[in-house]
């Protein structure tokens, strides 16, 4: 989705948005506010379909589960690539974001590819997939990513754990984390750890931050003006990292 009139010159800032798990469709519909502050800003928004979700039934779901779900991050790669090659951007316009299931896809394509992206916000993510099953609400995961417990499972887990695989001197993006002290569907713990890996390895020079709420839970239920200041706080991050500014009337 774009403005009318915006040419595709190849450093357009695009946006990229993806979640792909948990058979959950990523449907149209009406974006919110944020999306049309993002167009008159003249970026680019796109939303990925992935493997994984449930847009063309379980089979479709299943390809993207449990030692299947390195697919859903390649499916991401692979819609990245398809648009900087196609001239709607470049690594140096492009900026993703994603929630929950979908911070775990953040961490997966900053830590698998950095040099591809720009800027990422990744909000409520799970991102120690080795000890995610120990959470409050782990076990309901493991029908999904699976378990440690089972060897197959353990390997397919590590080989993607976004934890695990920040390695020391990377060049990373510029990074928004977001999570909520009330959070009961993702420990708050898995953001905290992982900023603060992310802040002693990255080689860029570009920022690296963690917005914690004290009031805030997984988004859902949150209050309206928690939810308005956290995405104040996201668009504010995207809009100076890729050098965005709305017009002026």
């Amino acid at each position: 989705m774009r403005r009318k009139g915006t040419q595709l010159n190849g450093a357009n800032p695009l946006l990229l948005s993806g979640y792909g798990g948990f058979g959950v469709s990523e449907t149209p519909g009406f974006l919110g506010a944020d999306i049309r502050l993002w167009l008159d800003g003249g970026g680019v928004y796109v939303d990925a379909n992935l493997r994984g979700g449930g847009e063309f039934g379980e089979d479709w779901h299943r390809q993207g589960a449990l030692t299947h779900k390195q697919n859903v991050f390649d499916d991401f790669l692979a819609v990245a690539e398809h648009l900087i090659a196609e001239k709607y951007t470049d690594p140096a316009h492009l900026a993703i974001i994603g929630g929950s299931n979908g911070g775990l896809l953040m961490g997966a394509a900053f830590t698998q590819r950095p040099d591809l992206f720009r800027a990422v916000a990744s909000l409520v993510g799970i991102y120690d997939m080795l000890r995610v099953e120990l959470d409050p609400n782990g076990l309901f995961n493991t029908t999904e990513y699976g378990s440690v417990n089972d060897p197959d499972l353990f390997k397919a887990l590590y080989a993607y754990s976004p934890y695990h695989h920040v390695k020391a001197g990377a060049a990373y993006p510029a990074i928004f984390m977001a999570t909520g002290e009330t959070d009961g569907r993702v420990n708050p713990a898995h953001s905290r750890k992982m900023i603060a890996r992310l802040q002693a390895a990255t080689s860029s020079g570009k920022p690296i931050y963690l917005s914690i709420n004290a009031h805030a839970g997984h988004g859902i239920g949150s209050a309206l003006s928690i939810r308005v200041n956290q995405r104040a706080d996201i668009y504010a991050f995207l809009f100076d990292q890729l050098g965005m500014q709305l017009p002026r009337k």
